[in-house]
């Protein structure tokens, strides 16, 4: 055969390869699903020994204790009595603004989401005017009080017994720093760090080590001696900052710490910015992730990760739980983590490796220019998903003829994407569950008999687009130069957005009274901006578009962002999907399966119009008592309700003095029992904004209403 019929032949040959290889790689001839086997039963750690709890009757720590497992073995409150609980005692802080001085979207930065502790009779806890007060936790009368820099205890506290000629300390994130305060004076303990105070920027509550106090904090977690304050340890959350990466891992759900291994769990968040991950390529370790670390040294152990290359705002919202799981007889230690997807992650405590098979799924791509989405997400099973995971039509509101009309159209006319792990899109609106939960900050409690978990989660939609937006062109003028110095290190120089949000959206719709409130005490994740006075308005001026030069230069260039649409509703603001909007689950870890779930929150006026208690949006927590008592508040409609753990039945309910975005503490004070929970509204649901505890008992009949003075 001539040389160049062998050559044709060749070339047809690769070509043809070529071809088959191109058609095997593209996603259509590729398996839909793969699985991540569960770990066999010799593969698995044997519990250890239960530790006996020497303070049964305190609440030393956000959660409960070291486990953030939200549970009680006090027994005085019961299935029988608990309708005969009445409030004992309020408390008011009285630290808010007037009325008259309060900006109408205050509601959008203050109610505390914070779960307070209690020990040996007195309660510890943040106010709603951001101070740390002590308080009688039989009269509810105030001790003594603290102003620290910023917003204290935001999601939580720890309460150390003291040694060593040291006594009891709390220990709590504030702003930019941890603090040190004696239990018994309110002053920071000046032998800790500086004057009683370390840096360490954070949101959730720290855990007690031996001699360390272990703290989650920006992009990293933190030890410190838990006397001196002298650093520890730190490790890195994300995975490798030597190369100047800029995206957030940070850790606004929390903790948990195996005392008898030395483990601590953290639960991390999802990359920054939201939505569109360009500026975070790759799997974003350890985003979104579940890291084990050896507490005394700060060494990794394992991590698991749900969601990879997180762009659709889906952090593991809350702490890990500490839990003992049965299998074939057998009781095994593991970590069950539950998600802001609906997702329970049942993890072995020593090696990480899944109790429960785990699906994944390919995902699809996304059509946003430079955007590389993940090739598999998680499509778990077991166990079961407590909340929606996918919208489409057949979900849309029948709360009436009215309301479906109304959201069909809106969607319609939006021409609005919607699917499993869809990224968001320039081209029109996409519609998922939800930045909002599922599963929040406020995560589950565990019934260790029943090796059942419950949680409370939300169950409606949200949507976001993708727009160019101009990026203004530089200028210099006081407010740029303000912004420069104390806002471009984490929302970059042009504004687009780095280890924080891009503000591109909010060019121009900027609320200055709500603006001047979280530069001067933070929020959430995000620490006080040391402004001086004279540079605020400034500022201010820059970030509103109010300061530009006339006529205003043309902008620099204009850059894809993304534009959160918020929740997908009907024309009266309910959700625009058929209930339950929320709920309260118990999942059984020995099966994986959801045994009961339960409408958690009411619109009353719905109910009066007839319709079933239909949930509501929820951002509370559950408690769970040695009775099988299940208290949870968190919703809009201001109450607190208890529930029996077995079935789900309501038992009792109370409205509360304003709506509790905050998980309960339940405690022994005096010989009885008490649940108390901060009722501050606020929240993203925009209640009504109060200052108020309020702590329930058995057969009162004459609760006392305790207002702080303000002189204090």
């Amino acid at each position: 055969m001539p040389e160049r019929s062998l050559r044709a032949i060749a070339g047809f040959s690769v070509f043809v390869f070529a071809v088959l290889a191109a058609r095997e790689a593209r996603p259509e001839h590729q398996p839909e699903y793969r699985t991540l086997p569960a770990a066999s039963v010799e593969e698995l750690t044997a519990a250890l020994p239960a530790q006996e709890n020497m303070h049964p009757g305190d609440w030393t720590r956000a959660h409960g204790d070291n486990t953030s497992g939200g549970y009680s073995a006090l027994r005085e409150i019961t299935r029988e009595n608990v309708r005969q609980l009445k409030p004992s005692w309020t408390y008011h802080s009285a630290d808010l603004p007037k009325a008259g001085d309060l900006p109408k979207d205050l509601t959008t930065v203050t109610g505390l989401e914070s779960n307070p502790v209690v020990v040996e009779g007195v309660m510890y806890g943040p106010t709603a005017g951001d101070a740390f007060v002590a308080i009688d936790a039989v009269t509810g009368r105030e001790r003594w009080r603290f102003k620290p820099e910023g917003q204290p205890a935001v999601r939580g506290l720890v309460y150390w017994r003291g040694g060593e000629g040291n006594g009891p300390r709390l220990y709590f994130s504030s702003g930019n720093w941890m603090y040190a305060l004696d239990a018994a004076t309110g002053r920071p303990v000046e032998t800790f760090g500086t004057h009683g105070r370390v840096a360490a920027r954070g949101t959730v509550a720290p855990s007690l080590y031996r001699n360390l106090v272990i703290i989650p904090c920006w992009n990293v977690m933190r030890a410190f001696d838990v006397v001196t304050g002298e650093p520890a340890w730190h490790f890195d959350l994300i995975a490798e900052p030597s190369k100047g990466l800029t995206w957030g891992a940070n850790s606004w759900g929390g903790m948990a710490l195996d005392e008898g291994r030395g483990i601590a769990y953290v639960s991390t968040g999802s990359p920054h910015p939201n939505f569109l991950g360009m500026k975070h390529p790759g799997d974003d370790l350890y985003a979104n992730s579940v890291v084990a670390l050896r507490a005394e040294t700060g060494e990794l152990l394992w991590h698991f990760q749900e969601v990879r290359h997180d762009i659709w705002d889906w952090d593991i919202p809350a702490p890990p739980n500490l839990v003992t799981v049965t299998r074939e007889g057998k009781r095994f230690d593991a970590v069950a983590q539950v998600t802001k997807i609906g997702n329970t992650l049942v993890l072995d405590r020593v090696t990480g490796k899944t109790l429960f098979p785990i699906r994944l799924r390919r995902a699809p791509a996304s059509d946003i220019p430079g955007e590389t989405t993940a090739e598999w997400q998680p499509d778990i099973e077991l166990p079961e998903p407590f909340a929606r995971r996918t919208f489409g039509p057949e979900q849309i509101t029948e709360l009436n003829p009215e309301a479906h009309a109304y959201v069909t159209k809106k969607i319609a006319a939006a021409k609005a994407r919607f699917g499993w792990f869809l990224p968001v899109s320039e081209s029109a609106p996409t519609i998922w569950y939800s930045s909002l939960g599922g599963a929040e900050w406020t995560g589950a409690s565990f019934d260790a008999e029943r090796e059942w978990l419950f949680v409370n989660a939300n169950d409606f939609p949200c949507w976001s687009v993708v727009r160019k937006l101009d990026v203004p062109a530089p200028v210099n003028t006081p407010g740029s130069r303000a912004y420069a110095q104390y806002c471009a290190g984490c929302h970059a120089a042009d504004r687009t957005g780095a280890s924080a949000p891009s503000l591109l959206p909010y060019v121009g719709r900027v609320n200055m009274s709500a603006v001047m409130r979280i530069a001067k005490n933070g929020y959430r994740s995000m620490p006080p901006a040391p402004v001086p006075e004279a540079r605020v308005r400034p500022l201010m001026d820059f970030l509103s578009g109010k300061d530009a030069p006339k006529p205003t230069p043309k902008p620099l260039r204009q850059e894809l962002q993304p534009v959160w649409l918020g929740r997908v509703t009907d024309a009266k603001g309910y959700p625009g999907v058929k209930p339950p909007w929320g709920t309260l689950n118990a999942i059984n870890l020995r099966t994986g399966r959801v045994e009961w779930k339960a409408p958690l929150g009411e619109y009353e006026e719905l109910t009066k119009a007839g319709v079933p208690i239909t949930g509501t949006e929820n951002f509370g927590a559950t408690v769970l008592t040695a009775t099988g008592i299940l208290f949870c508040a968190g919703t809009p409609d201001q109450k607190i309700r208890a529930f029996d753990s077995r079935t789900g039945a309501q038992l009792w309910e109370y409205k509360l003095p304003f709506a509790a975005y905050a998980q309960p503490a339940v405690y022994e004070a005096g010989g009885r029992e008490y649940l108390v929970i901060a009722a501050t509204g606020g929240g993203k649901p925009g209640s009504p904004v109060g200052d108020a505890y309020v702590a329930f008992g058995l057969g009162n009949t004459a609760p006392e209403t305790v207002t702080a003075r303000r002189s204090r």
